[in-house]
């Protein structure tokens, strides 16, 4: 099999997408790559547009926001599911913090990790389209949180094209 990693490129003045290039020769994953799928952080995804926030429970307690390209953007305004290839969804994770300039708020603390979900149905095939990525420091974590990923989207999501975050009102 040969693996991927991804680099921000724009495919037009109005479309931001992904390059893949393969690396047949080694069939080693760039060092910043997630384990198992090969994914990597995309440039500029912190200027894409917002999706939703999410807030997470403890033990987790944590603060998220969901970015996407403009390809998963427009699809969630159409409402098409599945997502096409191409669509990336990145989520930003941060401890929660009670805000010192204002106490009923809570704000975003330190990051806690970066999440990606690329749509690649070539790719992806045995996880339905989909590659996953999760990041602490811009670094991928282990292969056994990188395991996680597919059996919980699988488990609660398999109606929406296995994606959690629905398009903010």
């Amino acid at each position: 099999m040969k693996v991927a990693h991804l680099a921000g490129f724009a495919l037009s003045s109005a479309v931001l997408g992904v390059v893949i290039s393969y690396s047949a020769a080694t069939e080693t994953l760039p060092e910043n790559a997630s384990p198992i799928y090969g994914v990597t952080i995309p440039e500029g995804y912190r200027d894409w547009k917002f999706i939703a926030p999410a807030q997470e429970a403890p033990p987790l307690d944590e603060l998220r926001a969901v970015l996407a390209n403009d390809i998963a953007i427009d699809a969630y305004k159409k409402g098409s599911l599945p997502f096409p290839d191409g669509s990336i969804l990145v989520k930003l994770a941060y401890k929660r913090k009670q805000s010192t300039e204002f106490s009923p708020a809570t704000v975003p603390g330190a990051a806690t990790t970066v999440q990606v979900m690329v749509k690649d149905s070539k790719k992806y095939p045995d996880s339905h389209g989909w590659g996953f990525g999760r990041f602490v420091n811009g670094k991928p974590v282990d292969v056994a949180q990188h395991e996680t990923c597919l059996a919980c989207h699988v488990n609660n999501v398999k109606d929406h094209d296995y994606v959690f975050t629905r398009y903010a009102p």
